[in-house]
């Protein structure tokens, strides 16, 4: 049985360029939308298998619409697409529940082994950007290694405010609620005598921990 891909990108030479560029394989696109209120409502109606949503769309950011798509259409895989490799928006999607990250020029053979891999549950590739900070974003460092008395909880909220995530998507990523992240950030502000979560991020990648 095909794939059920749904393309949603607001430049139709970019939609068409990557129907194209699946012509010939086990990938049926039986969906385009060329903003993010189209990509929710023609994802939530068809529940596609998967969904290549670009980042940057005129109506609504393509990584708000990622959180929205995912409550809508659990079972849906969301392959978020960029012109650029930005880290925050690799953090963001990994947050809110992407499960890969592809900029646009890749060779057309990558988007086709994403698709595949999404469905079949696989895992990416270990060095992949998109492993690499997922990972990051999930690891709770032993706060015994630092000087500064942060919890392990609180390192790990520190990694996402480094790639300026917002407190929404922490929470999305961690598994907690937004009250619980509005504490542990005042408890980071306090106890790092800072004022504001800028300065705590710039703080956390001087210190390579990002």
């Amino acid at each position: 049985m095909a794939i059920k891909l749904i393309i949603a990108d607001d430049q139709e030479l970019i939609r068409k360029g990557i129907a194209s560029l699946l012509a010939g394989e086990d990938i049926q696109v039986i969906g385009e939308a060329a903003n993010s209120g189209e990509a929710i409502a023609i994802t939530k109606q068809a529940k596609p298998d998967v969904l290549l949503l670009d980042v940057q769309m005129p109506d609504m950011d393509g990584l708000d619409a990622l959180e929205q798509i995912r409550d809508a259409s659990p079972t849906t895989k969301v392959i978020m697409i960029s012109a650029h490799d930005n880290p925050s928006y690799v953090a963001r999607a990994a947050a809110l529940g992407a499960v890969d990250f592809l900029v646009k020029d890749v060779p057309a053979e990558e988007f086709v082994t994403a698709i595949q891999r999404a469905v079949r549950g696989e895992a990416l590739p270990p060095d992949a950007p998109f492993s690499t900070i997922k990972a990051k974003l999930q690891v709770r460092p032993d706060p015994k290694a630092d000087d500064v008395p942060l919890t392990r909880r609180e390192y790990q909220v520190l990694k996402h405010l480094a790639y300026g995530l917002s407190n929404r998507e922490i929470g999305r990523s961690l598994n907690i609620s937004v009250e619980t992240v509005k504490e542990h950030v005042q408890n980071m502000l306090r106890k790092l005598d800072m004022p504001d979560r800028t300065a705590v991020a710039v703080w956390i990648v001087k210190r390579g921990l990002a």
